[in-house]
């Protein structure tokens, strides 16, 4: 790589803080700062040092005073003390050339899911529970504003982009960034789509941020509760409406009133689904390019994605893996390269692998240190074909190789993985790994080759990288790999290629050719509450902490009260 490519940090100071360091127009380095924290959710406060700013400057082994610039999203103002970029030590540390930049959270979001689409032009919709606050925004935004507040953050924002230019089109803001309202009793009051879901969750399961449960739970449900008490749409705006809250006054959570809340959870999906597929049309309509990027949280719901490929007119869809907010860390450093260089060079990602590796040194140092607390180590020459074995026989494994993904999604590198014939599987890993709701999903990991004889596409294209589709599994495929077949038919997948997946597609491609079946099932490697690992020593503790069989590393396989 040339030594005069530009070093850029960007920063996401958010409940889902990281830090990404680039290399001219390569992502060298980036990590959420829960992964190292061992904290979920983890903030950075951007006039702060973070762990996530510092692991990216020594992997590098850099210093401050080499960036070129760096840049800064926040979740909220950026006008709070707390976020003052000239407090934090790299910036106070970085040199007299070094450019300093904050970039509104959802311009951030939409830098990140353009600058690596690949695309020349594109439409581009961000989504999420809320955003920067008007007087963030550049003057471009704010003059596209539906509606005209003096308090007001943003909730959606539709843009068309080429080069390194983002034309804002359309910013619906959530007045007072009232995005959830706390009520004295039951669920809360909400202003945004990522409100709104998070009220559902709060009501279920007693946490906004569970998400991911209601989209599980939905299938299991019926969509009973209308449309119309959750939005109303007029004037092409989407108006809130308080019907759905005045009707859930309870405090009851889950696993109390089972059929009320999956009914619930079918409902407030459609409702995001209908929500979701006017704003794309809309947004066809609103620019000319065929092409469609999309972030922010909301996107996240791999359901409604399948929506949008399917129906909303654009011919290519590209989401980012960390479509939440980790994601804007990669925006703000995008944005400032742009600033810097003045171009765009439409770098596609292929695969998320942005953290550091971990040598077979640091590998043995973190084994070595867990011998005697309840683990022994054997040797592997082939760990691949040795996976694969473990695989066979039943075992439950804990995958680890290469660099760590950023966002939320396993995709083969920090991964827990079992054979998808099983259906028994599903209850060991929810009930003993995972420690988590019966009614939760896994997902099938297969290979890009055999897509098209597994799942219903139609016409849609096979590739699904970064684990964010739902697509139905063909009807005479279903019963050999239960596993992963959620209760609906369907499946999370992602697809797998020698290119972008290397060690983790060779696995599942030795596991089609010993069992017929070219499909693992792939979930994050981490229990409940805890964020994903990121080193071998939090890969042994999280062996030690759930009842996974073993953890295979590159050259070694780490067991547990288990003889092989």
């Amino acid at each position: 790589m040339p030594k005069d490519l530009p070093w850029i940090l960007g920063l996401s100071a958010s409940h889902n803080g990281a830090a990404c360091l680039l290399k001219g127009d390569e992502i060298f380095v980036a990590i959420q700062e829960e992964r190292l924290s061992r904290v979920k959710r983890q903030w950075i406060l951007g006039g702060s040092q973070s762990l996530a700013a510092t692991y990216c400057l020594n992997f590098a082994g850099i210093q401050p005073y080499d960036l070129a610039a760096i840049a800064l999203s926040v979740t909220g103002s950026s006008r709070d003390p707390e976020h003052n970029l000239q407090s934090n030590p790299v910036v106070k540390s970085s040199g007299k050339r070094t450019r300093v930049f904050t970039v509104p959270h959802h311009y951030a979001h939409a830098v990140s899911v353009f600058a690596t689409s690949g695309f020349r032009d594109s439409a581009i919709l961000v989504v999420d529970g809320v955003g920067s606050p008007v007087e963030d925004l550049f003057e471009e935004e704010r003059k596209v504003l539906t509606k005209r507040i003096e308090r007001g953050s943003e909730m959606i924002s539709l843009y068309s982009a080429s080069g390194t230019s983002l034309v804002p089109l359309e910013k619906h803001p959530v007045e007072d960034g009232a995005w959830l309202t706390s009520r004295a009793a039951g669920m809360p009051g909400f202003g945004s789509l990522g409100g709104m879901y998070s009220a559902v969750a709060e009501q279920i399961f007693g946490n906004a941020m569970e998400a991911g449960k209601v989209m599980g739970l939905a299938p299991y449900g019926d969509p009973e509760i209308p449309v119309e008490d959750f939005f109303e749409i007029r004037n092409g705006t989407i108006n809130f409406q308080n019907a759905l809250p005045e009707r859930f006054k309870q405090k009851d959570r889950w696993p109390l009133r089972q059929e009320e809340y999956t009914n619930l959870s079918a409902s407030v999906q459609k409702a995001l689904e209908e929500a979701l597929l006017f704003l794309v049309k809309r947004l066809r309509k609103l620019q000319s390019s065929s092409n469609l990027c999309y972030a922010g949280g909301v996107a996240l719901n791999s359901v409604a994605n399948e929506r949008i490929i399917r129906h909303s007119g654009f011919q290519e869809v590209h989401i980012t893996p960390a479509a939440e907010d980790s994601g804007a860390a990669v925006g703000a450093a995008y944005y400032a390269l742009w600033q810097v260089t003045g171009s765009n060079s439409r770098r596609k990602m292929v695969h998320d692998a942005c953290g550091q590796p971990y040598s077979s040194v640091a590998i043995s140092a973190a084994v070595d240190g867990a011998v005697g607390k309840g683990i022994r180590y054997v040797s592997s020459t082939d760990s691949i074909s040795d996976a694969v074995d473990l695989l066979s026989q039943g075992k439950v494994i804990g995958w680890f190789d290469g660099r760590s993904e950023l966002g939320p999604r396993a995709l083969g590198q920090r991964s827990i993985l079992c054979d998808p014939r099983r259906l028994s599987y599903k209850d060991v890993l929810n009930h003993r790994v995972k420690k988590r709701e019966s009614f939760r999903p896994f997902a099938p990991a297969i290979l890009r080759d055999e897509v098209a004889n597994w799942f219903e596409l139609d016409g849609t294209s096979e590739e699904s990288r970064f684990m964010l589709r739902v697509c139905s599994f063909k009807p005479e495929k279903k019963a050999l790999v239960p596993a992963v077949v959620h209760v609906d038919g369907t499946g999370r997948l992602q697809t797998l290629s020698k290119e972008a997946n290397g060690k983790f597609y060779e696995v599942a491609k030795s596991f089609y050719r010993k069992t017929g079946v070219p499909i693992l099932l792939n979930t994050s490697f981490n229990a409940a509450g805890e964020p994903i690992v990121e080193t071998p020593a939090d890969a042994i503790a999280c062996l030690l902490g759930t009842e996974l069989d073993c953890c295979v590393f590159e050259d070694r396989i780490v067991f547990k009260n288990v003889k092989w």
